[in-house]
């Protein structure tokens, strides 16, 4: 729903217009995070994440969020020896609901986070059974070559389990490469690539499923998901 922000709130059926006016001045309601008190904001309650009292309003109900992980932030939404955190990057109103973190990434490791209240999408893009291919950006201390192509196609034992064939295209002199997974198990990637006696310096998601990174975002950036996204997601899955 597209228009001001004080008529998508009592259109929504919680709210008469004047009990919106008062939620605004009251500052219970965000959007993308971000305190509103504007009714007369125009916004899209498909394209932003509207919430009043921390419920989202619009949408399937469920808040859909992009991260750009840096380096040395945990892929968790809590840590108990106080640690930073992926949801730590979030404004405070994201924080009261039960966010879950899809597809964890090493700590020094960065790169495309999705957090969303929606298990049963959290679920389906990380279980192997529905195959959500994501890739990542590799910087490696010496060149891969054929063989390591060859190798990364085929299940590779790694001796606690073996791998499924995965994606290794080699850019440039070899040194950067781009690898599709089907599965994300414990370091996955540095272990493979030690299996063929190289290094990974340099690791970055680059997409989960059909969900691409945003080139506009800088490490420990963010944004709500476009309905266009949550879709394709929703589709695939």
């Amino acid at each position: 729903m597209k228009g001001r922000l004080d008529r998508i709130l009592s259109a929504c059926g919680l709210l008469t217009r004047t009990e919106a006016q008062a939620a605004l001045k009251a500052g219970r309601v965000t959007v993308n995070g971000l305190p509103a008190r504007d009714g007369s904001l125009k916004t899209d309650s498909d394209e932003n994440a509207i919430l009043l009292d921390g419920r989202r309003i619009g949408g399937d109900g469920f808040v859909y969020l992009m991260v750009y992980k840096p380096a040395g932030v945990l892929s968790a939404t809590e840590d108990r020896h106080g640690e930073q955190t992926a949801v730590d990057l979030l404004p405070d109103a994201y924080r009261r609901r039960p966010l879950g973190v899809v597809g964890r990434l090493d700590k020094d490791a960065e790169g495309l986070l999705l957090i969303t209240d929606n298990g049963a999408l959290n679920h389906r893009l990380t279980s192997p059974r529905h195959h959500a291919d994501k890739t990542y950006l590799v910087r490696l201390d010496l060149p891969a070559d054929e063989r390591d192509e060859a190798a990364f196609a085929c299940p590779m034992d790694l001796g606690d389990f073996v791998t499924q064939p995965a994606g290794l295209e080699r850019q440039g002199d070899g040194r950067e490469c781009v690898v599709t997974l089907r599965e994300g198990k414990f370091h996955q990637i540095k272990r493979m690539f030690a299996h063929q006696g190289k290094t990974v310096v340099f690791l970055k998601r680059l997409t989960i499923g059909t969900l691409r990174l945003d080139d506009s975002l800088s490490p420990g950036g963010w944004r709500a998901l476009k309905k266009s996204e949550i879709e394709l997601l929703l589709q695939e899955t």
